[in-house]
């Protein structure tokens, strides 16, 4: 069994054969895809970090197809069943589930009703029904006659039995059902009786018909979670009749002896509606599924990618509180690095009250800690915290941020959280959870599942595996983008590194706890258990701030230093006189450098790079101000204009924090004055945007918001 891997990923992906002959030779020597898509420009033409993923991704698929095509072969060769004519549709098939319509009718069963009547015989009976040569079918059935088949009837049953499982074993019946369920099916969904005040969310679906061809991702993923917690009963519908017919067409002849052929229809009937429909059914399905998988796990893998290239606030010292009404609101200290300097608790709102304590807490801290931010949890007493904290005097420009608790509390609850605060509670994690997401979010959401951040849409209920290869691979992406400062980077950060890992990270932690700040990226090597293709592959997204190599803080690979040490030579300057200097950067002849090895792409992003060395790709963080009247959704009044940030984006639309415990939606119907296709189109997460508020639902606790006419951006 043979699969030829490079076209079939090139025609699948529309790439060229070459880059992905490329790529698949360095993913085969262990390369990573950051490293791949970054510093191996010229082999792969240029692909960039997501085409060299989904060539990753479909390579597996393909091997795990051969793997499978290789067991089936050798399977049915055991059996001494192989033919020239079955070896060939295995070889030609790229299907999978055509290789298992092959498949079928070898694969070892359970104790069928066919099989039971092989056992007693009648196959031989069948064969002769089958051929509909018979005029006496009956009679020749009273010869099978046995003490295990007592009657002729029973005989002909059995047979029908045998036939029946012949026709729904075919592999071109069960390819031809597939393809008009794929064409007509029409998707049901019902409320089960009684649950209809019990699954009021999902009150859209409760007398649900949509062509499954048209039924969108989110919708069919809504109507499986509702049948999976009892509120709904779903089915795909066909017209089972014509289903029949058409396979009737091929098997019963139409000059045959007319009581043959009508017990193979009746056979074929029985067939399809027992074997060849539940089967094909539940096939389209998970399909179906699949495909609502791909679509919801490519937009939340976005959300992510878009949260964790949240705007960062380095350098900067911060106050984090995480409200709450009768417990008080934690206050924590942090310093620029984001470590803990202090913690307290006040209590400024209901019922305490304690609004003069605690403005003398607040205001004393800022002072003495030089405090440049606050970061405000936005849970529970959010509104009132901020309203106290915008209406304290301090000495020195403080701005205040609202920052997404989503994902805090299962942090301060895991282990990474005990492993860094061993001697704080809960509470005081969460606490310090917000303020350095303000500081740096990429840094600190890292530490969280993924699945528990709330930028996602039915993230519990798509393949897992799917899931977490493709967040895995966005958190992979986004820390290699911006680099990882390895003097400060916590073990779950540097885990993300190109060929680092958890194990290494730890390695890489401890090593600079024992010896102290590195100084340069070649004393990585230092450290036990990493070698030179593990320093190859994470050295260029590693940096140094005060390296004694100014190039040990950019994104230049250590196996092109003697490349920029040429390029200065040729100048007659330093290295430290090279970078950062636009005009002599310019004047650089690129052709100069060119070798066998490295091409224009490599030193392009070699020079944009000591233009700006160490560039953030983040912008700069910013604040928004919600209005001070609306503290609650019973504040809402139609017509509304707020302030607001996008929290989530879903296929149907994009949710907004306007500053009260909901979240409003803004359905993709009211994203702009235009028809968009996808929320994503427009906005992206942690956008501020203007709304307009459409309609208030107070008994589900839902707000519509539209966005038309603001010219949001």
């Amino acid at each position: 069994m043979t699969l030829d891997f490079v076209k079939l990923i090139s025609d699948t992906l529309s790439l060229s054969e070459h880059s992905v002959e490329a790529t698949i030779k360095l993913l085969d020597e262990g390369a990573t895809i950051p490293f791949i898509s970054r510093y191996r420009k010229e082999a792969t033409g240029a692909l960039n970090e997501v085409e060299v993923f989904n060539i990753s991704q479909l390579y597996d698929d393909l091997k795990e197809l051969l793997h499978r095509k290789e067991f089936i072969f050798k399977t049915i060769s055991d059996q001494g069943n192989m033919t020239d004519e079955i070896a060939a549709a295995i070889e030609a098939t790229t299907d999978p589930s055509v290789l298992e319509d092959i498949y079928l009718p070898f694969k070892p069963k359970r104790n069928t009703r066919a099989q039971v009547a092989r056992q007693r015989g009648l196959e031989p009976l069948a064969k002769q029904i089958m051929a509909q040569n018979a005029a006496d079918v009956a009679r020749i059935a009273e010869k099978y006659v046995t003490e295990e088949v007592p009657t002729a009837d029973d005989a002909l049953a059995g047979a029908s039995d045998i036939i029946a499982e012949w026709v729904s074993e075919t592999e071109w019946v069960r390819s031809g059902i597939r393809s008009r369920f794929l064409r007509h099916a029409l998707v049901s969904a019902t409320v089960v009786k009684g649950k209809e005040q019990e699954g009021a969310k999902f009150r859209n679906y409760f007398n649900y018909r949509q062509p499954l061809s048209r039924c969108s991702s989110h919708q069919f993923l809504a109507i499986r979670r509702g049948e999976a917690e009892g509120i709904l009963k779903m089915s795909l519908d066909i017209d089972d009749k014509r289903a029949v017919e058409s396979i009737c067409r091929r098997f019963v002849k139409a000059g045959g002896q007319r009581q043959s052929a009508q017990i193979v229809a009746d056979a074929i009937a029985d067939g399809y509606k027992r074997l060849i429909r539940p089967s094909i059914e539940t096939e389209v399905v998970a399909l179906a599924k699949s495909k609502a998988d791909a679509t919801a796990i490519e937009m939340f893998a976005d959300n992510l990618r878009q949260l964790l290239f949240a705007s960062p606030l380095h350098g900067k010292r911060v106050m984090a509180i995480d409200p709450g009404f009768r417990t008080g609101c934690k206050l924590v200290v942090l310093d620029a690095q984001g470590n803990l300097l202090h913690h307290n608790v006040i209590f400024p709102t209901a019922p305490a009250n304690d609004y003069a304590g605690a403005s003398r807490t607040v205001v004393r801290y800022v002072k003495r800690f030089e405090i440049d931010a606050i970061a405000l949890g936005n849970g529970t007493a959010s509104r009132e915290t901020e309203r106290f904290l915008r209406s304290l005097n301090f000495d020195r420009n403080v701005e205040i941020f609202v920052v997404s608790e989503q994902g805090a509390s299962i942090y301060s609850a895991s282990e990474v959280a005990r492993e860094e605060f061993p001697d704080e509670d809960v509470t005081v994690r969460g606490a310090v959870s917000i303020g350095r997401r303000l500081i740096d979010p990429l840094a600190e959401l890292v530490k969280i599942d993924p699945k528990s951040i709330g930028v996602g849409q039915y993230q519990h209920d798509v393949d897992q595996s799917r899931l977490k290869a493709a967040l895995d691979f966005t958190v992979e992406s986004c820390v290699n983008s911006v680099g990882v400062n390895l003097n400060t980077a916590s073990p779950h950060l540097l885990a993300y590194v190109a060929g680092i890992g958890p194990q290494l990270a730890r390695k890489i932690v401890e090593f600079r706890s024992q010896n102290g700040d590195f100084h340069s990226r070649d004393e990585l090597m230092k450290v036990p258990r990493l070698g030179e293709k593990t320093f190859a592959q994470c050295a260029g997204f590693l940096r140094i701030p005060d390296a004694e190599n100014v190039l040990d803080n950019t994104a230049v690979h250590p196996e092109s230093y003697h490349i920029v040490a040429k390029m200065a030579r040729d100048l007659s300057v330093g290295l430290d006189s090279l970078v950062r200097s636009h005009d002599l950067l310019a004047s650089i002849d690129l052709s100069n450098y060119v070798d066998e090895e490295v091409g224009i792409p490599t030193l392009t992003d070699i020079v944009e790079e000591l233009e700006k060395p160490g560039r953030d790709p983040r912008e700069t963080a910013d604040t928004v101000e919600f209005d001070d009247d609306v503290n609650d959704i019973e504040d809402l009044v139609v017509g509304m204009e707020l302030n607001g940030i996008v929290t989530n984006i879903t296929a149907f639309g994009a949710f907004v924090n306007i500053g009260i415990k909901e979240d409003g939606l803004v359905h993709v119907s009211e994203i702009a004055n235009r028809r968009v296709d996808s929320p994503a189109e427009v906005v992206k997460i942690n956008q501020h945007v203007k709304v307009r508020v459409k309609s208030v639902d107070l008994e589900r606790h839902r707000v519509a918001l539209s966005m038309k006419g603001f010219g949001n951006k």
